[in-house]
């Protein structure tokens, strides 16, 4: 079932995240998301097992289930290779809210850790990048998401089942 829009409104209502594959690169696409998603009032936590201290003056984390206090949702920017556990990790650490990052391929997205997190009530956004649905974002970004519009393939206006 493709993601809806009241799926990736509730994810954005979050205020404390972590974005799970932070690059130590600061050019990275990640890097720029996270610190526009704290210029945007957001408690972004950075995680990446590579890094070593702080990335963006924040203290990074190596597992989600590390992070004290614990964050409401994970905004996942790795390989797909590394999806499904990320995915795990966060059940085990009480995330019940998971967006998948997806630019240009496959992304983050896989269908065994889509599947996992239906199987475990976990809100899962598949693929998209936050940046197409924050307010006032650059002109790119709302390209991206007016050509979704036009291939018919940006999220859709319904309503979940209660």
């Amino acid at each position: 079932m493709p993601t809806i829009l009241p799926e990736i409104r509730d994810f954005l209502a979050l205020r404390r995240i972590a974005l799970v594959g932070t690059s130590r690169d600061p050019k990275d696409l990640s890097r720029v998301l996270f610190r526009e998603m704290c210029a945007r009032g957001y408690d972004m936590v950075p995680v990446n097992p590579a890094a070593d201290g702080q990335l963006e003056d924040k203290k990074c984390f190596a597992r989600v289930q590390d992070i004290q206090p614990p964050v409401e949702g994970a905004l996942v920017m790795t390989s797909s290779r590394g999806t499904k556990q990320v995915v795990q990790d966060c059940a085990e650490a009480g995330i019940r809210s998971v967006w998948l990052h997806r630019g240009a391929g496959p992304g983050s997205v896989t269908p065994e850790a889509v599947e996992f997190c239906r199987e475990h009530e976990i809100h899962v956004v598949e693929g998209l990048c936050p940046f197409m649905f924050l307010s006032h974002t650059q002109f790119v970004h709302r390209l991206h998401g007016f050509v979704l519009k036009l291939t018919g393939s940006y999220p859709r206006e319904i309503r979940r089942a209660a």
